[in-house]
């Protein structure tokens, strides 16, 4: 049994196509610049890759030469499209509707588009990736797997902010979390190394890559997250500066004579580790200009460290101890500096009994597992 994940961004589709018989990934890819006249995809099968500037007009042309690789002679892994027994695609927002993974019907592609309010920019392209696949692939079951669904289970002091409630009642404003599937598949990794039932575990996961979110599980369910009701909230990022005093946006537009579209920009693209260093957003380039002494580099650094501190202390507190702490992502499994520094920094509050893990996130394995598993149940 083949199935096909799809990941689509506002101008990128990943895609990775699994035999869940052997569990093996046969082929991956990714389709950029979706849209420009620069679009491209970059193709691989084993150690081979195929790469192409093909002008990709939208998401239905991108997903219709992925169809074609994906069966192509040399570059494919299936004879034709009915090899493909499933897709399933990563949404970003599920609302307070979506607990779990769902196939695909009418009503489900309408509410996911109905979010769209709440993830302007993931939603939609997610929509319009699902449209596509069913245009390419007729016939084939679709999944649903949503980032917010994993924090679903947070409790109501832990997600709710101190507004007027009618605002929540109205708005739906409330922390939703994000990186579901990642805090998701690696707190079961952690059960696995750790030889323990997940149900008996209280873990927190630190999802740090140029987007980051660290998660708190107690025995397999998140109970409460650093990302609120959009990715903007909690930790500093590549370029997101996380938690901030909201007067700031206010005294910011006064000061800097911006609209709530600049400052929306200034917060989610020109802040975090950018802003703070004016260099870039990638902790590697950081780390390397930290060496040779720049100081806004280091304290970029060190302020990212902190932060990432300050809430894993915070979980121990909400969970009354922990058991082990996983890093994950790209700075979390590469940045050896920022694990050791943190083990460093750590050391009196995790002592011997709480264990600190790096365990490498496929977020694709994962949609690719509740996909088989929601379509073995319809049978």
């Amino acid at each position: 049994m083949n199935i096909l994940v799809v990941n689509c961004g506002s101008s990128s589709i990943k895609y990775q196509l699994f035999c869940m018989e052997t569990q093996n990934s046969l082929v991956s890819g990714m389709v950029e610049k979706i849209g420009s006249a620069n679009s491209l995809i970059v193709h691989h099968k084993g150690k081979s890759t195929y790469k192409s500037k093909v002008y990709f007009e939208d998401h239905f042309t991108a997903i219709e030469k992925i169809a074609a690789l994906l069966s192509d002679s040399e570059w494919g892994a299936i004879s034709s499209k009915a090899d493909i027994s499933a897709i399933g695609h990563r949404v970003v927002h599920g609302g307070e509707e979506f607990k779990s993974s769902v196939i695909i019907n009418k009503d489900v592609l309408s509410r996911i588009k109905f979010f769209s309010k709440l993830a302007p920019l993931h939603n939609p392209p997610a929509y319009n990736g699902i449209k596509a696949t069913m245009k390419h692939f007729p016939g084939v079951k679709q999944t649903a797997v949503f980032d917010t669904a994993f924090h679903q289970t947070m409790p109501q002091e832990a997600y709710m902010y101190g507004l007027p409630y009618k605002l929540y009642e109205k708005y739906c404003i409330r922390r939703y979390g994000f990186h579901g599937t990642s805090h998701r598949f690696v707190a079961q990794e952690a059960a696995k190394e750790l030889k323990k039932s997940l149900g008996k575990l209280k873990l927190i996961t630190c999802h740090l890559g140029n987007g980051c979110s660290i998660a708190a599980v107690k025995y397999g369910r998140s109970v409460d997250t650093s990302m609120g009701f959009t990715p903007l909230e909690g930790l500093l990022m590549g370029t997101r500066c996380g938690d901030i005093d909201p007067a700031l946006v206010g005294y910011i537009m006064e000061k800097e004579k911006l609209n709530i579209e600049a400052v929306d920009a200034l917060m989610n693209r020109k802040s975090g580790l950018l802003g703070i260093s004016g260099i870039s957003n990638d902790m590697r380039d950081l780390l390397n200009f930290a060496k040779v002494g720049n100081k806004r580099a280091q304290l970029a650094i060190d302020v990212f460290i902190y932060k990432v501190k300050k809430y894993i202390g915070s979980y121990i507190a909400v969970m009354n101890g922990a058991d082990a702490i996983i890093l994950t992502a790209g700075i979390g499994e590469n940045m050896t500096i920022i694990e050791k520094r943190l083990r460093k920094e750590l050391s009196n509050v995790i002592g011997k009994k709480i264990k600190m893990l790096t365990i490498h996130t496929e977020e694709e394995r994962l949609i690719a597992m509740d996909t088989l598993k929601l379509i073995r149940n319809k049978k």
